[in-house]
């Protein structure tokens, strides 16, 4: 089988298929290359099946990119409304969680059928269990790029990688992404698991994995950055939606603190529980702030347990230190297996932010979680897919 387009997008994810719908909107003639047996499948397995599609709260501020500013264009030309509507023209049922998270009331694969049913109508050619063998440019010019796979021969003047990063590689995750961008001269800045659960090692392990399930609320803190919202307790370490975001912020060694009274002053709790409670020991207090289980384990190892009447001053403070600034030390992440994005990735000095084009290679475009910009968790990096896929749907 051959066959030639106008556009060829390597991998069918979220950013390929908005690119792909995008383009044939435009009267492109598309094909779309996924070497995985259907699209969209880590649409299909995100937010616990119901899609966090957006975050209605974005900002280039909600992305980690070594170029800050690189983001700007592309979501500002195409926001979380101009999906919503998409959304809402195709009768998709959809609530808020929490912090602007939208999520499908039924199913993720209502948001990938749509997608696809947007390619269909828009006559783009999708080719699922395709893999790519290798990769040729600049044999003719009205082929600029010819891709040799397992369907075949095809060849475009226009070629866009939308192969993703090399988080959760059960679901067809690869570095092909990056093998094309270095075949071509570009840059790929390092990349490592983001979103990812932290892994504890030796005495710190030893002190946390028989209270496997426990969750509370905390603020995480690393690097000057800060996050809010619910740490859980695993077999190897620490996770939650907190543990999560600043995960992205961390690297071994670096400093990692927790405020596990994050709702409180928790010298000012700790003085209103000795003048409410003066007979209660404070892992009873600590208690009705946080797990029970939690709670009694600080008093184990890191406070000291006895009746708050018989705390000084003195001993209050150094609690209250030990209780919003909690020093955890992790020893690493769980890695790609569970990370749900990749940091690092092609070098965004290198292409265009309006376009998502190479500066070196004329019709080479990259864009999703192949590029060097990563979003925090809550819906903002399918934002960035179909920000940067429309971007260079409406250049190619």
């Amino acid at each position: 089988m051959t066959g030639h387009f106008d556009v060829l997008i390597v991998g069918g994810g979220a950013a390929g298929l908005m690119c792909a719908l995008t383009a044939g909107q435009r009267g492109k003639r598309v094909l779309v290359v996924e070497h995985a047996n259907r699209v969209g499948k880590k649409i299909l397995m995100s937010g616990g099946g119901r899609c966090n599609f957006t975050n209605t709260g974005t900002t280039p501020a909600n992305f980690l990119s070594a170029n800050p500013h690189f983001c700007k264009s592309a979501l500002a030309r195409f926001t979380p409304w101009h999906f919503i509507d998409m959304v809402e023209r195709h009768g998709i049922a959809y609530h808020e969680k929490e912090l602007g998270q939208l999520f499908c009331d039924v199913s993720s694969k209502l948001i990938v059928k749509m997608l696809v049913d947007e390619c269909h109508a828009a006559g783009v050619r999708i080719e699922t269990s395709c893999s790519v063998e290798r990769m040729t440019h600049g044999e003719s010019e009205d082929a600029a790029f010819r891709l040799h796979t397992t369907h075949g021969n095809f060849a475009a003047p226009a070629l866009v990688v939308a192969s993703g990063g090399l988080s959760i590689p059960s679901m067809g995750a690869t570095g092909f992404g990056y093998e094309l961008a270095k075949q071509f001269g570009h840059a790929v800045l390092p990349t490592r698991a983001g979103l990812v659960p932290l892994t504890l090692s030796g005495k710190h392990q030893e002190r946390l994995a028989d209270l496997s399930g426990v969750a509370l609320p905390v603020t995480a803190r690393c690097n000057g950055r800060a996050f809010s919202n619910y740490m859980l307790v695993t077999h190897r370490g620490l996770s939650g939606p907190a543990i999560l975001q600043i995960s992205s912020y961390w690297q071994p060694g670096d400093d990692l603190r927790l405020d596990l009274l994050p709702q409180h002053d928790a010298l000012q709790a700790l003085q209103d529980w000795q003048r409410e409670r003066p007979a209660a020991e404070l892992k009873t207090v600590l208690g009705d702030a946080m797990p029970k289980r939690f709670a009694q384990r600080l008093c184990e190892l890191w406070l000291p347990n006895r009746p708050m009447k018989q705390y000084n001053m003195p001993q209050l403070r150094e609690m209250a230190q030990v209780l919003s600034d909690w020093s955890l030390v992790a020893s690493g992440t769980e890695g790609y297996r569970t990370a749900e994005v990749t940091l690092g990735g092609v070098d965004t000095d290198e292409l265009s932010s309006s376009t998502m084009q190479s500066r070196r290679v004329p019709g080479l475009y990259f864009i999703g979680e192949v590029i060097d910009v990563t979003g925090w968790l809550g819906g903002y990096n399918f934002q960035w897919a179909w920000a940067s896929g429309h971007a260079a749907g409406n250049a190619v």
